[in-house]
Formats: structure tokens, sequence, C-alpha cells
């Protein structure tokens, strides 16, 4: 009887040991399986991050120039090129045209003339680039008014040569867009307002930092540091305009290197 039951329990054991065998595997494989899942997961939310609300910046572009939007993790910033404020630039008969008080060698062109509408798509959260990338010719930048940001180059040389046809406000046209090369005056003169957006992503701001009410003395080549702005309650990225006379008479909005990665503005 002993030998005949010890038969019966390694019967029970052949069968039972494979099912339990089989069960301990898909087990481990539904761990693994969750695991994998939980894994990916929480990649996929690092990796799909979506901005919901646009920096609060961005209030300060006129609205009725300028259509900015998110896109994913990207700003769009659509402008239609045109300047808020007074210029000799808009024609005489035009509500927004004035004599010139500075600029004695204007250009022929005037801006209902032109299309200077752009378009630029720039990261919701821009990240400074381990190298500085070089300024091309044309728009640089979108500024508060709705028009273009230029550099310090004009027609491929200095800009010493065009300064007779700019505006009070730093401004002309040419070859086809009214844009900015100076400290834009109508809005902005010796302070801490916003010039506007560069192609990088980053804001560009008066020549004062308002973190401290003063010209900021840690900047970059270009023109930037990492400060609280009036728009922001923690430390950022931005950029001032240059606190250096140009000629001895002007400030250049942006004579340095993009320092995050720019996009084309088109």
């Amino acid at each position: 009887m002993m030998i005949a039951k010890t038969k019966n329990e390694l019967m029970k054991l052949k069968v039972i040991l494979p099912v339990c065998f089989v069960i301990t595997v898909l087990i481990l494989a539904f761990i693994s399986c969750s695991s994998d899942s939980t894994s990916d997961g929480e990649a996929e939310d690092d990796d799909d991050i979506v901005v919901t609300e646009l920096h609060a910046a961005f209030e300060d572009f006129d609205t009725d120039n300028t259509d900015i939007y998110l896109d994913g993790s990207n700003v769009v910033i659509e402008t239609n090129g045109l300047p808020n404020h007074t210029t000799p630039y808009w024609g005489e008969g035009n509500a927004l045209y004035v004599e010139p008080t500075v600029a004695t060698g204007l250009t022929p062109s005037l801006i209902p003339n032109y299309d200077g509408s752009n378009t630029l798509r720039v990261s919701s959260s821009p990240n400074l680039a381990n190298t500085s990338t070089s300024t091309n010719m044309g728009a640089i930048g979108i500024s508060v008014s709705g028009a273009a940001i230029f550099n310090d180059q004009e027609a491929n040389g200095a800009l010493d040569d065009a300064i007779v046809s700019l505006d009070y406000t730093g401004g002309h046209i040419g070859p086809a867009e009214y844009h900015y090369h100076l400290e834009p005056t109508a809005f902005s003169e010796d302070d801490e307002n916003l010039i506007g957006i560069l192609a990088d992503g980053f804001f560009i701001y008066g020549r004062k930092c308002n973190s401290t009410g003063d010209y900021p003395t840690d900047l970059d080549a270009s023109g930037g540091h990492t400060a609280a702005t009036q728009h922001t309650t923690e430390a950022e990225y931005h950029y001032h305009i240059e606190n250096e006379l140009y000629l001895n008479a002007y400030y250049i909005i942006f004579p340095g290197d993009y320092q995050g990665t720019p996009s084309s503005i088109n």
C-alpha cells in the first residue's frame, strides 16, 4: 500500500510541477510586461511634455499686428510686419505718418507698398546651444510692434552708411520690409521694456534689467544672461539691447550671435 501511495503521489507531482512552472512563467511575463509598460509610459510622459500656456511676455505683443499661438511644443508667431507707431515711412496721408526728424536720407520705399508678413516657429521652452550661431541678413526676430528686428549689418556691410535713412525709432525699409536696427524708441528708450523675440526663441529686452532696475553687468558676448524679468517669477535666459554707443549716438538692438538654435523667419 505504501508503494502504491508513493507511486500515486509521484504521478500527481508529475502533473503539478509542469502546471506550476507554466503559471510561474506567466506571472513573470506579466510582471515584466507591466514593468515595460510603466517604463515606456514614463518615457513618453517625459518626451511629450506639452506647454499649455503662452509665456507671459507674449501679452506685450500687439494683437492687431501679430497672431501668437501654441502648436504642440512650439510657439508660432505670425505677423503682418507693420509697425504700430508713427514713422515717415508710412507716407504722407497715412494716419501714422510723421515728418522726418532724424533721417536725412529716407529711402523712397513706403510701408503700404510692401508685404512684410512673417512667421516664426520656435520652441516654447528654448535651450542654450552648445555653440553660438551667427545671425543672417534679413529678419532675425519679431518685435512687439509687429515689425521685424534686424542685426547690425546693412547690405552685407556695416550699418554706418544706412544711418541717414533710419527714422527716429531706428527703423527703415530695405530691401522689402520695415525693420529696426537700433533701439526702437517708439516703445523702449533706456528702460527694461520688452523689444521682441529672436529666432532662437529667447526674448530681448531694453538696455536695463527689471530684476535690478539698472544696466546688467553680467551679460555674455551676445548681451544675454539668466535673470528674472517683469514676465517671470524665476530666472530665465534672455537678451538685452547692447548698452554701448554706436557712432556716439545710437544703441544697436542685437550685434551678437544667437545663443540658442535659430529657426527661419519667412
